[in-house]
């Protein structure tokens, strides 16, 4: 008992010290590797799997598709997205916030980063929502909840990376969220709606724009939308893999804000260090899973709780809602990636065991991490849409929380109708 409780201690133990949740995870994975293998096993282990896993040609996606957010994050051309989306809903009651949310869901289609949208969109569109006179709570809760659209709708970081875990398809998990990010870009915008009629004072009605401006909008995101078909229909067509439609899309990124998106050389660095860093973050905790993965399989632990939940005879029903309710419960505390990372060894296998869609499962796993970037109190882009804003970090969260109803209910419509995320692959690749 010793053997298999001690390091799962450890880690939540460094985690509550404050350590980085990759390190946790090697810290406490090597510790358990030690106590049940031994110090040979793990020398072996920690000489060659860290670089095995971490030099996958797969994972090369990863920075190549956060170069190509933060490059057109640092330009204009988010700007520009936004000006479209306001120019032509912005006269409606909330439309702003409205113009927010449509502008994120063009961004998410070029960008696998929610953390980059959410801070792009908060640098843009809360100051002239402030300059209309809208009610802070609605602004920031908007932004934030809105920027978790680029984690669903593809490219996804979080689709790649649960395709590289699970060997599934990453062009089938692409395609299967798009259906689900359109309704939750929906549902942001229904719960816009309700919450602007019952209390108007919140939004201040815009004055509408012209047609010859709006087609003018149109025009200043044109290059950005050829590259939202181009790298989009590479993949889904099998002209390109994923990998190499990110080099070929971050290659088309730097051409596009340097020659339209207003970028310059300050702004370059700025998205390649920031490109840096959060590569560096995702390979650290995909390498310290990795660790604590070895440690799971050594103790048998993934097969032993499959065996011990068979075994009890609960439906499988029962099983998925008992997964989801813990999944949303580690969000509010631990970082997105981490989740999908640490729990997919246990949960996949039982998952699949019971008969489950693993592309479906993909895709109703991504929603919860969508939930969790936005609650307290480790909503990532909760904090970094106050800290973009300059604004206290409780009234995104209250705002946030009346535009989580929507998420939800779209959360409860993939698990009820699996067709939501299945039809459109199926349709596409074939059964």
């Amino acid at each position: 008992m010793f053997d298999t409780a001690f390091p799962i201690v450890l880690f939540l133990v460094t985690l509550v010290l404050g350590m980085p949740i990759g390190f946790s995870l090697i810290v406490a994975g090597a510790a358990g590797i030690w106590i049940n293998a031994g110090w040979m096993p793990l020398l072996g282990i920690l000489r060659a799997e860290p670089y095995r896993h971490a030099s996958s040609f797969l994972l090369t996606t990863i920075p190549l598709f956060i170069l190509m957010a933060e490059l057109l994050a640092r330009g204009t051309v988010v700007q520009a997205m936004f000006r479209c989306a306001y120019a032509f809903v912005g006269h409606l009651r909330g439309g702003l916030a409205l113009a927010a949310v449509g502008a994120n869901a063009g961004f998410a289609a070029l960008s696998g980063s929610s953390t980059a949208a959410a801070a792009a969109m908060a640098r843009i569109s809360i100051p002239e929502m402030r300059r209309f006179g809208y009610d802070d709570r609605l602004s920031l809760g908007t932004v934030a909840i809105a920027g978790t659209l680029a984690i669903m709708i593809p490219p996804s970081l979080g689709l790649i990376i649960y395709g590289i875990l699970t060997e599934s398809s990453i062009g089938r998990l692409f395609v299967a969220g798009i259906v689900p990010g359109l309704l939750s870009a929906t549902g942001f915008v229904i719960s816009i709606m309700i919450w602007v009629r019952r209390d108007p004072t919140i939004a201040p009605q815009v004055v509408r724009t012209a047609w010859p401006e709006r087609l003018r909008s149109l025009t200043a995101i044109g290059p950005a939308m050829l590259l939202v078909v181009f790298v989009a229909g590479s993949i889904y067509s099998g002209a390109a893999t994923p990998t190499e439609a990110a080099a070929i899309g971050a290659m088309a990124a730097l051409v596009i804000s340097l020659a339209f998106g207003g970028l310059r050389g300050e702004g370059m660095l700025a998205a390649f260090r920031a490109s840096i860093r959060s590569t560096a973050l995702i390979f650290t905790i995909i390498i310290g899973a990795m660790i604590f993965g070895k440690y799971l399989a050594i103790t048998r632990l993934p097969q032993d709780l499959l065996e011990t939940i068979v075994a009890l005879n609960i439906p499988g029903w029962a099983i998925i809602a008992i997964l989801i309710v813990i999944y949303l419960i580690l969000g509010c505390f631990l970082d997105q990636l981490a989740v999908m990372l640490l729990t997919l060894p246990l949960t996949f296998p039982l998952v699949v065991g019971l008969g489950y869609d693993p592309i479906w499962w993909g895709i109703v796993l991504t929603k919860t991490s969508e939930i969790g970037l936005v609650t307290p109190p480790l909503g990532l882009n909760s904090f970094v849409v106050s800290a973009s804003a300059d604004a206290p970090l409780e009234k995104t969260f209250s705002g946030v929380w009346r535009l989580l109803i929507g998420d939800m209910i779209v959360l409860l419509l993939l698990l009820l109708f699996p067709a939501l995320s299945l039809g459109l692959p199926g349709w596409w690749y074939g059964p």
